[in-house]
């Protein structure tokens, strides 16, 4: 990965790393949250609510006097995608409740995959069989799939543990008989999947309505409203809505500040100027942080299934990943030549 030394390039590189590195760290606040008593759910619509409260203020300040029109259109799709952003936390807050932020991390892989079939399905990417470009996009593809079966279904040998491992299990069960790896690998290839269409739709979103901040009100405004009364029928008991002043308010706050509110923003504002795929090829950096963050703080143990098959979901991504570039050169080179074509006509004419 080459970074230019121009500020243009530069920030949203150094963006794109602190967004996997709060992404990585919220997982791992979310687990300890989790195995300590809060809720799943609850968690969600107390951080959702505290960060719709933090974008309605910045909103309001950076806004006040140009506000861009807001139609029904607008906030429809404003409102589908904060279905596709709530299904993805509620499914990556099941997924690594029944594994481990490190599997979360590895499942995260999958974005490049899933957002290439949506891409197909939707005409927004060209499928040639004849093609290399296709055929490496195609192949990527499947390697990342079959890397993401390889991380869920095979754990394998622990290969690296922790020093505080073995108090570390009796907290966190990612290694006990208890533990649910296939269900939870389900659920964060769901999150993927979600989180993919997701960033599909807020391409489309921003290049009609480019003002983020706004974007981000109105994302966290119904994915409040939607956890609510998500969890108002699936929570039954009424104290898992108590919050005590220790590791639960803790959890809550960063995931709103941190791990919720500044990273969708940042990974917004990122876009809005770079695409969706060059912020996808930050992903694999998630499963370094997780493996480091999960080793030093949580006391997770590595198992060889997680780093075969984070392997082939890392080599599957960047076959995905040299089709885009190479695509993107061929277009490029035409347009390039077009502009050649028309200057050497004018000159013709005018000669």
């Amino acid at each position: 990965m080459v970074v230019c030394s121009t500020g243009k390039n530069l920030f949203p590189f150094m963006g794109m790393v602190i967004v996997i590195l709060a992404q990585v760290s919220n997982m791992e606040v979310m687990k300890a949250a989790i195995s300590k008593g809060i809720n799943k759910y609850v968690i969600i619509v107390y951080s959702d609510a505290l960060s719709t409260l933090i974008f309605l203020i910045s909103s309001l300040f950076i806004y006040r006097s140009n506000l861009p029109p807001l139609t029904f259109s607008v906030l429809s799709r404003f409102f589908l995608l904060s279905l596709f952003g709530i299904s993805a936390q509620i499914f990556s807050n099941v997924g690594i409740q029944y594994s481990s932020p490190t599997l979360g991390t590895a499942m995260l892989n999958l974005i490049p995959a899933f957002t290439f079939i949506l891409a197909i399905i939707f005409r927004m990417e060209k499928l040639s069989c004849r093609s290399k470009i296709s055929q490496a996009k195609s192949l990527g593809t499947i390697v990342s799939i079959a890397g993401a079966f390889v991380v869920t279904f095979y754990k394998g040998p622990i290969i690296l543990t922790a020093l505080s491992g073995t108090a570390s299990s009796r907290n966190y069960p990612l290694l006990s008989q208890q533990s649910n790896w296939i269900i939870g690998g389900f659920f964060l290839a769901a999150e993927s999947f979600f989180i993919s269409a997701w960033y599909i739709l807020q391409a489309l979103i921003l290049k009609k309505f480019p003002a983020v901040l706004i974007v981000m009100f109105f994302l966290f405004f119904f994915d409040t409203i939607l956890a609510t009364l998500f969890s108002l029928i699936v929570v039954r008991d009424s104290s898992a809505w108590k919050l005590r002043f220790d590791m639960e308010l803790a959890a809550v706050l960063y995931s709103a500040i941190i791990g919720t509110g500044m990273r969708v923003w940042l990974c917004t504002w990122c876009l809005s100027r770079t695409g969706p795929v060059y912020i996808s090829m930050f992903k694999p950096l998630a499963i370094v942080f997780s493996v480091v963050m999960g080793f030093l703080f949580l006391g997770d143990a590595l198992c060889l299934g997680s780093l075969i098959g984070a392997v082939i979901i890392v080599i599957g991504f960047y076959g995905v990943m040299w089709g885009k570039v190479k695509e993107q050169r061929e277009v490029e080179r035409c347009e390039f030549s077009a502009a050649i074509h028309r200057v050497m006509l004018v000159c013709n004419i005018v000669a």
